[in-house]
This record gives structure tokens, C-alpha cells and sequence, in this order.
């Protein structure tokens, strides 16, 4: 994964403040969750974008799966991005996958407290068990700093429950 600056324009370090951010509630069901955006791509930056979901115990989150890893504005962005998971009670776990449409990529995992998940492209849902709430802290860069996802056609039908 790469976060390069651009070297003309440079832009100074700032500090981000906790009122600068937008809060959010996402999904409904047991796929709610909870989003701060940290970094978003409406802010001024040169590559990155943060942001920071709380799923709540027995919910799914970047669910129903999507993928932003084509260059093909204005119906998806390429970003890839990195999840750094934490999890309450910390002995705890989420299940995470990254699959692509192909499945060249397809790999089911068990991530634990403080492990960090590179999704350099494809789908990316996270399932949390019940017990546990999960945080985690998405850190995307791409060539255009702009998110824009595409949803995997065979759950989208999720959305109209």
C-alpha cells in the first residue's frame, strides 16, 4: 500500500480535531454500525483517507460487501486500504474476507485483537460474534483521493431488506 504526498502544493501537518469529524450511523439491522470520519475525502489531504467503524456485537460491517480497486470514476475508486481491528473484550475475534469477483483473492480469516488486514483490492465484509464489539481504524490510499465503492451484485438485494 502506498500514501505518497504530492511534492508540489505540499500541504503542512495540521491537527485534526474531534469536532472537525463527521459521526454516522450506517446499515440498519444487524448490519448498523457506527463511523467516524476522520480523514474524509471531502477533507484537504494528498492521498489518505481515515476512518473508524464500531460494529457492535453480532453485526456485520463494509456489509454488504463491496470493493473499490478500479479506476473507473464516476462508479468506482481504486483504494486500497488497510483495517487495524480491535476488539472488546480483547480475547475476543471477528471474521473478515477478502474475496475477489474471480476469486483469485478469496481468503476467509479469523482476526484478533491489535492484527491488521491488508486489502490491496476485492471485497472486504467484516462479521462480528456475539459477545464481542469490534473497532477498527481504515486507513485507504489511491492515485485520486476519492471513495466511491461498488457493491458485490450478488448480496446488494441486502440493501432493500
Amino acid at each position: 500500500m502506498r500514501g505518497p504526498g504530492a511534492a508540489a502544493g505540499a500541504l503542512a501537518a495540521r491537527l485534526i480535531t474531534p469536532e472537525s469529524m463527521k459521526r454516522s450511523t450506517r446499515g440498519k439491522g444487524a448490519n448498523t454500525r457506527y463511523v467516524c470520519d476522520i480523514l474524509p475525502d471531502t477533507s484537504v489531504a494528498h492521498s489518505l483517507l481515515v476512518v473508524e467503524v464500531r460494529t457492535p456485537s453480532g453485526h456485520s460491517s463494509s456489509y454488504p460487501p463491496h470493493k473499490h480497486d478500479r479506476d473507473a470514476l464516476p462508479a468506482e475508486s481504486f483504494l486500497e486500504e488497510t483495517y487495524f481491528h480491535q476488539i472488546n473484550p480483547p480475547q475476543g475475534f471477528v471474521f473478515q474476507r477478502v474475496y475477489t469477483d474471480d476469486r483469485r483473492i478469496d481468503q476467509a480469516m479469523a482476526v484478533e485483537n491489535n492484527d491488521l488486514v491488508v486489502v490491496p483490492e476485492g471485497y472486504h465484509p467484516v462479521s462480528v460474534p456475539y459477545g464481542y464489539d469490534s473497532y477498527y481504524l481504515n486507513v485507504m490510499a489511491g492515485p485520486k483521493r476519492v471513495w466511491q465503492f461498488h457493491n458485490d451484485p450478488q448480496h446488494e438485494w441486502l440493501l432493500d431488506l
